[in-house]
């Protein structure tokens, strides 16, 4: 494997709590903490907690916690509390090269792909997974896959039955995350897709014009030309317009005539499911007229 794949965590270690994005109720948190106390050492202060209007916390706040996190050599695994908006307002500040120095996990979802991508840029694997917020409501078998990426990262782990956009057979690094934050990523110039990535999308309340736009912009800049194939999340709320056009309809529009494998439904992002997804592990896609299948991991 090209990435450089952190320990797995293991009971009784030291794992950050940070909240680089958006704000959260309290209690929901908590609950989710509570869940992870059970197992881990958990690191964090009370500024978790902050809130200015859509942030949470100033960004010195949320950049000075990262930062601690991503330089202390006794953590296992750094956790965000909850995704939202803010992180790309300050991650390309901070030394990234500490993480491959120090490596050690990201994990999280939605806004927390601004930092997958910095973590990828590094060459270090991270996890698409629940934040501490959705640790707090939902049930035991998500809670129990949270556990089962920590501490077995690298076990196989297989989908079946997906649709098949675009038929084929693909291997890869999986690479990817919110669509929305990879477009700002791109725009920002912090997005390097590793070559011959299998790139996972997934996104939430956008109108399908929007996400039309977002893709779009990616293709056309480049950004995606080394694919080797597509896997698609849940598109959460994403429902038509007054024009009827889907969320479905565009993305097959704009990914089919790419010439690799496309399969949809994997059950991640902001769906009832989100399950973790080692980014920088190995993806295998086989997409046949009878389904398709990704194994990641092995």
């Amino acid at each position: 494997m090209s990435a450089v794949v952190p320990r797995p965590v293991r009971p009784g270690d030291r794992v950050a709590i940070v909240a680089p994005s958006g704000p959260f109720p309290p209690v929901v948190v908590w609950r989710g903490l509570a869940f992870l106390r059970e197992r881990y050492r958990l690191v964090f202060d009370r500024g978790l907690f902050a809130r200015s209007a859509y942030l949470a916390g100033d960004d010195e706040r949320r950049r000075s916690e990262l930062a601690r996190a991503l330089e202390d050599d006794d953590i296992a695994a750094i956790i965000a509390a909850r995704g939202g908006y803010g992180a790309n307002r300050f991650v390309h500040e901070l030394d990234w090269q500490k993480l491959r120095a120090r490596p050690k996990w990201i994990v999280g979802f939605s806004d927390i792909t601004a930092l997958h991508v910095e973590a990828a840029s590094v060459g270090v694997a991270s996890i698409h997974a629940s934040n501490v917020t959705a640790l707090g409501w939902c049930d035991r078998a998500a809670r129990a896959s949270m556990i089962d990426a920590l501490e077995d990262p690298l076990r196989s782990r297989r989908y079946e039955g997906l649709e098949v956009w675009v038929p084929g057979e693909a291997e890869g690094p999986l690479f990817g995350g919110n669509l929305a934050i990879l477009q700002a990523c791109a725009a920002a110039g912090r997005l390097e897709v590793p070559q011959g990535a299998v790139v996972f999308l997934e996104d939430v309340t956008e109108k399908p014009y929007r996400l039309d736009r977002m893709l779009t912009t990616l293709l056309v800049g480049g950004h995606l030309r080394g694919a080797r194939a597509f896997v698609l999340g849940d598109f959460t709320d994403c429902g038509p317009g007054p024009d009827g056009a889907t969320a479905h309809e565009v993305l097959r529009q704009l990914l089919a005539p790419l010439g690799v494998p496309v399969v949809a439904g994997l059950p991640a992002g902001h769906g009832r499911r989100n399950d973790p997804l080692v980014f920088g592990g190995r993806a295998r896609l086989v997409a046949q007229p009878s389904g398709g299948v990704v194994e990641i991991g092995g």
